[in-house]
């Protein structure tokens, strides 16, 4: 047993020592870990098949003891960035554990509790070696699920703001969230709309402040895999996957990596860092939202085995030409349970939609604006958010490279899920990133 343990601890510290190397190779970099360390009144004990309903929040010395493992890892690991979801803020003596230990380690602690006293919500952590927190915002994303987001502005105290150009601008947005849990796939378009929300938060954040573009990484829990909405909506806003980068993982390498093992047994990739550099090309966010919503729309569709042509005779309805009207386009969205609920899409949305697909406002949709808006889906109306900015002087940014990621337990990045892994049911991402100067232009 014990020569099984050492063989168990070597392993383990695989994926802290690649890290480790690539902070002592260019101390320069920073490191982000996203984890969702399991929150003890959601763990179940015991075999769920025979609907054991004992919860570990129920037995102190388990928790506690789990934990404390947790934040062992967590400080070995020593990342300049900590983001967990599903951290217990309900409970007070877990809530100080972990407050003492990161603050003694030097870190600055920020937690945010799920709206309506769900009994867990959000820790993040940097350390102050290597950032000064500028300002700190709490989003609360009303609606099912209660579910919360952090926003952190901070600036980068790392020496390569001493050997660099002082004038450069060196802060970083970060964020850390966990979005609802697709029970079925009506709540897709939750998840998408907690999304949407929290993207147009920190854009709001930015204009309301005068910000110039800054590097924003997106850290969390999305309940979703690279097939779904969400990390499609993602990518159009230029945010790259760092694992993925990391590894050189295309959208056809989805089935490479796992980071959890949900309450069904499914074991799924739905664990990212996201990386956005302030010079990203990227749509409107609007458009973005829209093509996501009509992306969504079109697989609901296809779903229920609609061909192109059958789609736009469905829409048509009663409708007395070739054409779908604002009526017929609305009943749609209503049978396809888009509209007609509480988390559906609210008729300010509705009209949204309805204006970016009626290309000519003339006030119906006829095949062609059907099948370039709906039906493909795919439009081209790009910005470069920098080089729009009429009359804006370029200067230098600081941006980011990601160096090198790495899933605990390292079977997870085979795509497997060990049966003796217990710290949590989802892994550990941690992502060392690599400073560079890129070219931005300044807002007037």
């Amino acid at each position: 047993m014990g020569k099984e343990r050492k063989v168990k601890g070597r392993v383990s510290r695989i994926g802290s020592y690649a890290i480790a190397s690539s902070i002592t190779n260019d101390p320069c970099s920073i490191s982000c870990t996203t984890f969702n360390i399991l929150a003890p009144i959601y763990k179940r004990l015991g075999n769920s098949e025979r609907q054991d309903k004992r919860r570990e929040s129920d037995y102190r010395s388990f928790w506690y003891s789990r934990n404390q493992r947790i934040l062992d890892w967590l400080l070995y690991e020593r990342s300049s960035i900590i983001c967990l979801q599903e951290f217990w803020i309900g409970n007070e003596d877990l809530v100080n554990l972990y407050e003492k230990r990161l603050g003694d380690a030097g870190y600055i602690n920020f937690k945010l509790a799920r709206t309506n006293n769900r009994g867990d919500g959000l820790l993040t952590a940097v350390h102050r070696d290597y950032f000064r927190v500028l300002n700190h915002r709490e989003l609360l994303i009303n609606g099912i699920g209660d579910r919360v987001a952090q926003l952190l502005h901070v600036e980068l105290l790392v020496p390569f703001s001493q050997s660099r150009n002082n004038s450069i601008s060196q802060e970083i947005l970060i964020v850390n969230t966990h979005l609802l849990f697709p029970h079925d796939s009506s709540l897709c378009l939750v998840r998408l709309h907690q999304v949407y929300k929290i993207l147009q938060y920190v854009e709001s954040y930015q204009k309301e402040n005068k910000l110039n573009p800054l590097p924003v990484i997106l850290c969390g829990d999305w309940n979703g895999s690279k097939r779904g909405h969400v990390y499609n909506f993602l990518r159009s806003q230029g945010f790259v996957s760092s694992y993925d980068t990391a590894h050189k993982y295309t959208d056809a390498d989805a089935h490479k990596w796992v980071s959890h093992r949900n309450h069904r047994g499914n074991i799924c990739g739905v664990d990212f860092i996201w990386l956005l550099n302030p010079n990203s090309y990227r749509k409107l966010l609007k458009t973005s939202w829209s093509e996501a919503v009509f992306s969504m729309f079109k697989y609901l569709l296809r779903k229920a085995s609609l061909t192109e042509h059958d789609t736009f005779a469905f829409l048509k309805g009663d409708s007395n030409g070739d054409f779908i009207t604002y009526s017929g386009f609305c009943e749609g969205l209503r049978l396809l349970k888009l509209t007609g609920h509480d988390h559906g899409l609210n008729p300010e949305e509705i009209k949204d939609l309805w204006v970016q697909a009626d290309i000519d406002g003339n006030g119906v949709l006829d095949y062609k604006e059907f099948q370039q808006r709906i039906w493909n889906a795919t439009w081209s109306e790009q910005v470069d958010v920098n080089s729009n900015e009429v009359g804006g002087t370029e200067e230098q940014i600081v941006g980011f490279s990601v160096k090198n990621a790495v899933l605990f337990p390292t079977e997870a990045e085979k795509g497997l899920w060990p049966e003796n892994y217990s710290l949590s049911d989802h892994a550990r991402l941690t992502v060392v990133f690599s400073p560079v100067r890129m070219p931005c232009y300044a807002v007037k």
